[in-house]
């Protein structure tokens, strides 16, 4: 265990934003999670292993892709597909349900997207239904549909929380080919009566295993109930859970099984703790940290809303470039701080999880967990944000 971040561990009094400086009361995240060993946030990295070389059986001009959309792939440098897009393709392309276990970042968004835009185009009757479990991951497939469609005759609709419904619902008026959206939303939009599912033959659920960790199982459930009984549909997740095998099962129909997952993230990952000296404040030491020429580009966690927006104001008059995404940020707002955050134009963003459960950034040096994470799983999503694409990162947890 390093011991460059502190030494003895030390109460947890008054340090915790939101609580109380009184010593008989607990901090706020043991009150709302389960309590972690300090020993398990350490862990020495390991260098990215040699990967061998994955050798697709097809390129994509062999799918028989619409002449526009292998015009598009041609135009971005696309030739062969990833594993993920090699091996679930062919079966969409045939009409079968999938099954698409697969880690962020090995492209199944184009998985599944390609087949079904090459479905529209062939016959503009059909309708897709899209959901993601974020609003973020939502606009990211969004972006990567109007990406691949270019000028092709395919419309589409996002709809999310955070924007305005009644835009949404004018929108829908027009039936669109493609909707994209977070299951809450288009609940919504159905109980209001401003969304026809009998138009959506085609349906994905992208994410499957962040949407149940963050509560939307019923809200899948009653989805799946108003889908019409005769349709293609698609299911993608990092894991096959209890849970996640029961939503297949209901959803899909004799689905064909693609599985590329890559080896887990976190083992590129340098973990450590932050251990706090006797008086010392814990802004004080964060800033520290984030004066360090090795933070270049960091996400900080925090437990609450409430604190996040504490923590931004405090570390931005100290001269820190940061911005934050949280629950109560306007979907713009929050659009607004990935771009600057992704861009380079501050050092760090301060995050509620919301941002460790479908948000994809380059790059990330560090992941500071400054509120302790409220379960372990909770823990290994954020740390996930650094160490990506085969690169190394750092992971330090405050105790």
């Amino acid at each position: 265990m390093s011991q460059a971040y502190g030494g003895r561990p030390r109460s947890n009094s008054g340090r915790h934003f939101g609580g109380s400086s009184s010593s008989s009361r607990r901090p706020r995240y043991r009150n709302t999670g389960v309590y972690i060993e300090p020993s398990r946030y350490v862990k020495t990295a390991q260098a990215p292993a040699q990967r061998v070389a994955y050798v697709a059986e097809h390129q994509f001009k062999d799918f028989g892709l619409h002449d526009l959309l292998l015009a598009n792939l041609s135009a971005k440098g696309f030739v062969e597909p990833t594993p993920i897009q090699d091996q679930a393709i062919p079966a969409l392309l045939q009409g079968k349900d999938v099954i698409g276990i697969a880690n962020t970042g090995t492209g199944k968004t184009a998985a599944f997207l390609l087949p079904l835009l090459n479905k529209v185009l062939l016959d503009p009757t059909q309708g897709v239904l899209i959901l993601a479990p974020t609003r973020e991951l939502a606009v990211q497939i969004a972006d990567e549909f109007k990406s691949f469609a270019g000028r092709a005759a395919v419309s589409h609709c996002l709809c999310i929380g955070g924007q305005n419904i009644n835009a949404q619902v004018y929108q829908l008026r027009k039936d669109p080919h493609f909707v994209i959206g977070t299951p809450g939303r288009i609940k919504d939009l159905i109980q209001r009566g401003n969304f026809n599912t009998a138009m959506f033959t085609n349906v994905v659920l992208d994410e499957v295993d962040r949407m149940l960790d963050i509560g939307f199982l019923p809200d899948i459930n009653f989805l799946i109930d108003q889908l019409p009984a005769q349709r293609q549909s698609a299911f993608f997740s990092a894991t096959i859970t209890r849970q996640t095998d029961m939503v297949a099962r209901s959803f899909l129909t004799d689905p064909v099984m693609v599985e590329v997952k890559q080896e887990h993230s976190s083992n590129h990952i340098e973990q450590d703790v932050v251990k706090l000296q006797p008086g010392e404040n814990k802004i004080d030491v964060l800033h520290r940290l984030l004066q360090d020429a090795s933070f270049k580009k960091v996400i900080v966690f925090g437990t609450t809303k409430r604190g996040i927006n504490k923590l931004e104001m405090l570390l931005s008059e100290r001269g820190i470039r940061v911005t934050s995404i949280h629950g109560n940020k306007s979907q713009n707002a929050r659009q607004h701080s990935l771009q600057v955050f992704k861009a380079g134009r501050v050092q760090a963003l301060l995050a509620t999880d919301v941002a460790a459960r479908g948000i994809d950034v380059d790059d990330v040096t560090h992941v500071i967990n400054f509120d302790q994470p409220q379960s372990f799983d909770d823990y290994t999503h954020r740390i996930g944000r650094t160490g990506r694409a085969g690169k190394m990162g750092k992971a330090l947890t405050f105790i």
